[in-house]
């Protein structure tokens, strides 16, 4: 082997262990509710949040939740910056995000209602996209009833709040979340328009 491979062998090793000893972690349900104290002032003890700006995480699937927690830790340097989540999750250690992720999957998620003034643009949007602009009908990824796609990494959003889903829509707009799969919702979502934004995450809210 020559050299420079042996440098690029030696540094992916290296890149890998952290993510390979993380990766072979496994959850507990109880153990999570255990730990989850620190969640319950905004997600609630269920993971159903009640205030609108905190994502309702009960039912969402336990590997995407381990990914955001991952994702959160990087803080500035990471694609999903967020401060609040950053100070929380450099007190966990990676078998508590496991254990905690283990938990809120395995609750159930409450409903919520859409608003009617919305409801037809958000179901257009929702179940047949954009042709003339290109935006991509969100069913294609999160299917029928929100549930998303657990092998494929694509969460489920049934029931999520609109204020919340209207937020993070933005933010992949605006490049200021970027830790979405290949950049799939920055360029749906670079084509909606605001009021589309609005209707679609209304319209989800419904959505079970």
């Amino acid at each position: 082997m020559e050299a420079g491979e042996m440098k690029k062998t030696l540094l992916l090793f290296v890149f890998l262990i952290p993510f390979s000893t993380a990766w072979a972690l496994s959850g507990s349900p109880d153990a999570g509710k255990a730990k989850s104290g620190t969640c319950v002032a905004c997600h609630s003890a269920d993971g159903n949040s009640v205030s609108p700006i905190w994502p309702k995480i009960a039912g969402q699937h336990e590997a995407y939740l381990v990914k955001q927690l991952f994702e959160y830790r990087k803080g500035a340097d990471g694609a999903r910056n967020n401060p609040v989540m950053y100070g929380i999750v450099q007190a966990l250690t990676d078998q508590d995000i496991y254990d905690l992720a283990s938990y809120y999957a395995t609750q159930e998620n409450s409903s919520g209602n859409a608003r009617s003034d919305l409801f037809e643009l958000g179901e257009r949007i929702y179940r047949g996209g954009n042709l003339q602009t290109g935006v991509t009908a969100c069913i294609a990824c999160h299917g029928p009833k929100g549930l998303g796609n657990n092998p494929a990494g694509f969460p489920a959003l049934s029931g999520q709040h609109a204020q919340y889903l209207k937020d993070q829509l933005h933010a992949f707009k605006e490049g200021k979340r970027q830790n979405d799969m290949a950049g799939m919702m920055r360029l749906v979502v670079g084509r909606m328009s605001d009021a589309e934004i609005e209707a679609v995450s209304s319209y989800i809210e419904g959505l079970h």
